[in-house]
């Protein structure tokens, strides 16, 4: 016998069930399965409702754990699953959902819905694991249009033959001239991405327009985007690239625990800012870096570290300046302390093993630290365990001789943070123009000694801006 108390199913096991992989051969290790027959109206989760345009609609919306109100599920990052939809809708809408499509939509059967009928029966499946979070359908009378293919080569989740995935987008008819606009490159960045990270991990790439509560969702495959937002043509190629990133980051690597939220946001905050630095050039990514900058210092979780031991009242509340901003600044200092061969080629081996997988920030500083040679919980602390940023005041003078400059640079950021150790590049404005040092902070105030040639008449530190500080 089930119980079934307070919104929690529990179900009984056999004795002897569960224990082990299945597929190991160990003792112990069985395969159950357990079905669920349900029925009723969602509380949340499930979004029937017109749409922007006064037109009927329904979509799934689950982050960061309202899978559970339409879908029976252990409702947690690390719950990973495939996934298989049978959906009956009107007869004018399409449907989609995470996966590929098995065969084409059917008229449905009139006994099907107990007498009901003008419908039609779409059935999407994936055989791809994904967290609860992302798995999703929606259904509405859509526009859609192919955008092109992606990752060719290098999908192997993909059913197309040359290894290939279609990159499309499935949007209100109203919203067809815009969607074409804002979507046009999303192509290139899978193929960006892909080069960059590795495989694209599921069947497709759809980008839709739909109910959610959020400005994109990254459902794995099937990519929610605000309704209104594309509605006024308010959506940036900014979210589009985020949402995209999140294939790779997120829906394939996945955080184990929700603390760890910044392995997904982080990574798709600065992933997303990555295509535009290849696309259209560094002052666009350094611009993009400066405003996320600039979101985190002014934002009310300054005081608090990334990986927070205090658990936030409401999932929510993740949803702030550390997981996001913080968390693509990390990485962005991360690769400014390693170099870029280093940084990416441990990107790659971290999305490597954990790739339809989870992880935890240690895991992803023990891959680092594999990759680079280098001891990196100094690193990782600071920036990840601990809050705040530095805040950099800077005093220089020449000696009587004009052959020394002396440089003293104190941290005056709050005294309940620690002093930062930070690597960094001061460059030196001279007669004979401009120079470069590298010097190394680790105190709260350090003077150095550079000899220079000429005259200086400027200092400037981390002039490419790979440190997060405040102002």
């Amino acid at each position: 016998m089930f119980d079934y108390t307070g919104g929690k199913l529990t179900v009984p096991l056999p004795e002897g069930a569960g224990g082990g992989d299945p597929g190991s051969g160990q003792p112990g290790a069985t395969d159950l399965r357990i079905t669920v027959d349900y029925h009723g109206t969602p509380d949340d989760g499930l979004i029937i409702r017109d749409n922007v345009h006064g037109n009927p609609t329904a979509f799934v919306d689950n982050w960061p754990n309202r899978a559970r109100f339409w879908l029976p599920s252990i409702d947690h990052p690390a719950d990973k699953a495939t996934a298989s939809f049978t959906v009956h809708a009107p007869a004018e809408w399409q449907v989609i959902a995470n996966g590929a499509p098995v065969g084409d939509p059917t008229p449905t059967a009139a006994n099907a819905l107990g007498g009901a009928d003008g419908k039609t029966t779409w059935r999407w499946a994936t055989e791809v694991d994904h967290p609860t979070y992302t798995l999703v359908v929606g259904a509405a009378d859509f526009a859609i249009e192919s955008l092109g293919r992606a990752a060719c080569g290098n999908s192997p989740a993909s059913p197309d033959p040359d290894g290939c995935v279609d990159v499309s987008f499935w949007v209100y008819p109203e919203d067809r001239d815009f969607a074409r606009e804002v979507f046009a490159r999303a192509p290139a960045m899978v193929d960006f991405f892909t080069a960059t990270i590795g495989p694209y991990p599921f069947e497709k790439l759809a980008n839709v327009q739909s109910a959610t509560r959020f400005g994109g969702m990254e459902n794995s495959s099937a990519i929610f985007y605000s309704e209104r937002a594309i509605a006024v043509g308010g959506l940036g190629e900014g979210t589009v690239s985020h949402e995209i990133a999140h294939q790779w980051f997120g829906d394939s690597a996945t955080e184990s625990d929700w603390t760890h939220l910044w392995l997904s946001e982080g990574f798709a905050t600065y992933f997303g800012d990555l295509f535009f630095e290849a696309a259209d050039g560094v002052e666009d990514f350094r611009a993009r870096m400066e405003q996320s900058r600039q979101g985190y210092v002014r934002s009310n979780v300054a005081d608090r570290p990334i990986v927070d031991p205090e658990r936030p009242g409401s999932l929510l509340q993740l949803l702030n300046g550390n997981n996001y901003s913080k968390g693509g600044w990390v990485l962005h200092m991360l690769r400014g302390v390693l170099g870029d061969e280093i940084f990416f080629r441990g990107i790659r081996a971290y999305y490597g093993e954990f790739a339809y997988g989870n992880a935890l920030t240690s895991d992803l500083r023990r891959v680092f630290e594999e990759v680079s040679g280098q001891p990196l919980g100094w690193f990782f602390d600071q920036w990840v365990h601990q809050p705040g940023y530095p805040v950099l005041a800077v005093e220089w003078e020449m000696d009587a001789g004009g052959t020394d400059l002396t440089l003293t640079v104190t941290q005056t950021q709050s005294a309940e943070w620690s002093a930062f150790r930070l690597p960094m590049d001061v460059e030196i404005q001279g007669a004979g123009g401009p120079t470069r040092e590298r010097i190394e902070l680790t105190e709260r105030s350090q003077t150095f000694t550079i000899p220079v040639a000429s005259p200086v008449s400027a200092v400037t530190l981390d002039p490419d801006g790979w440190v997060l500080k405040g102002n």
